[in-house]
């Protein structure tokens, strides 16, 4: 008899990759416009969020991949900075670093001396954790958003060396399931892991949970795609 594969939702969320394997899962774009959208507008206490980060704030995106998520952070902010550990540059010319982000001196390769105002990326699971403390010892942060999966949110461990000592302003969970493909970006894509963005705002008091409504149509565009193909 031949061996069934077991599909179930609790064997699926288990994606694991190699100690040294890039977690190359890219972004699909809606997903990140949907973090704008839907969490950081709202939640930005100015008079008019859009025109404010559009004129004044700054982003890094550490982990740019090929730039699936940096290219929608650019719709939004005045600046965006892409980097990664890996050299995606032959595939999109817009990272602009081939730079450790957990190197201690890393921001000094990348950015202006007033640093940033955010980082927002889909962080490498197994170093999820290291990048978010990162994040905060980047200078002028006053945000961080990591894209996880929503079992990061479990373990005592985490619990004690993370959220203990760092709760997160802000857990938005989406309801719609956000696909990732291995190595590639896919609109037909399909997955049974459940992802949430984790965002870290200065200021912000407990930890609110938030869900992203069904949002995919609104915000996805065909030429997302494209530029994957």
């Amino acid at each position: 008899m031949g061996t069934r594969q077991n599909t179930s939702s609790a064997v699926m969320q288990q994606r694991s990759e190699p100690h040294d394997s890039l977690d190359d899962f890219p972004t699909p774009p809606w997903a990140t416009r949907a973090l704008i959208e839907h969490v950081l507008l709202p939640n930005l206490r100015v008079p008019d969020p859009r025109k404010h980060m559009r004129e004044k704030l700054t982003c890094w995106e550490p982990a740019c991949n090929r730039g699936h998520m940096a290219r929608p952070l650019a719709e939004y902010f005045s600046r965006v900075h892409a980097s990664d550990i890996h050299d995606y540059r032959q595939e999109w010319p817009g990272q602009e670093r081939l730079v450790d982000f957990l190197f201690n001196f890393a921001e000094t390769l990348c950015l202006e001396p007033c640093g940033v105002d955010w980082v927002i990326t889909n962080p490498p699971f197994r170093l999820a954790e290291q990048f978010i403390h990162r994040a905060w010892r980047v200078t002028g942060v006053s945000g961080v958003a990591m894209l996880v999966r929503t079992s990061f949110l479990e373990g005592v461990g985490r619990y004690e060396n993370l959220f203990k000592v760092r709760p997160p302003s802000i857990v938005a969970q989406f309801v719609e399931r956000v696909p990732m493909v291995k190595g590639r970006l896919t609109a037909t894509g399909s997955t049974a892991t459940s992802y949430c963005w984790l965002v870290w705002m200065t200021g912000e008091l407990g930890t609110r949970l938030e869900w992203i409504p069904p949002c995919r149509k609104q915000l996805e565009r065909s030429d997302d795609y494209e530029v994957a193909a």
